[in-house]
């Protein structure tokens, strides 16, 4: 089955996914577009089982961007400090929730341009939380996951994520680019891993080219 039409072998792919993982979403807890706009901040180079460990008290303590638009970053490094970055994910944070209420009356907005305004948010981030928290395909959120994972079933042959994205939207229907970040990273994280995917166990396995399994491919950076 392999050697199949990159547009045959996408649909094969999602169907699979689609199996494995029915209802796909996020691992990232929030309860509003700013709790997930924030956590998906504090993610980047972090495991979102860190994130969800700090995340209660941040929130308890600055709720929505109004308030996080009045903290100072040195008080909000001290909450995401085991987030790595800390320092500059507060300032990001708290120049976002200022920006947030500054031009857009406190809410957080949902169009990619305007979320690709905010400190500290590039297109990942903008698509989570266009997908997470309005229910929009914007844009397909390339992560480590997705990125290492296209790449070795052969959907891609780039380690941009920019490029990654766009090779991966020429192949995906639209409605499933946010499924497909979320099934992807859970498979990415179960079976596709860095370091030693699980392979025999896999049901891609004739499918998949595995590409860069066991090289030295460059990473996504994400």
């Amino acid at each position: 089955m392999k050697n199949l039409p990159p547009k045959a072998l996408a649909h094969a792919v999602l169907t699979l996914l689609a199996e494995r993982y029915p209802r796909p979403a996020t691992l990232l807890e929030h309860a509003n577009p700013w709790e997930l706009l924030a956590a998906t901040v504090l993610a980047a180079q972090c495991t979102d089982e860190r994130v969800n460990s700090i995340t209660p008290a941040l929130f308890a303590r600055w709720p929505d961007p109004a308030s996080m638009a009045g903290a100072l970053p040195i008080e909000v490094e001290e909450y995401v400090r085991p987030t790595g970055f800390f320092r500059n994910k507060a300032k990001n944070l708290v120049d976002a929730a200022r920006r947030i209420v500054e031009q857009y009356d406190g809410a957080v907005p949902d169009s990619m341009e305007a979320l690709l305004t905010l400190p500290g948010v590039g297109r990942k981030t903008a698509s989570v939380v266009l997908f997470g928290a309005y229910g929009m395909n914007e844009g397909i959120a390339v992560d480590t996951h997705v990125g290492r994972i296209a790449f070795r079933l052969g959907l891609t042959a780039s380690h941009d994520p920019v490029q990654v994205e766009k090779d991966l939207a020429a192949l995906v229907p639209r409605e499933e680019w946010g499924n497909l970040n979320h099934r992807m990273v859970w498979f990415g994280r179960q079976v596709c891993m860095a370091r030693k995917p699980s392979c025999p166990l896999c049901e891609m396995k004739e499918l998949c080219p595995k590409k860069g399994v066991g090289g030295k491919a460059a990473p996504i950076r994400a």
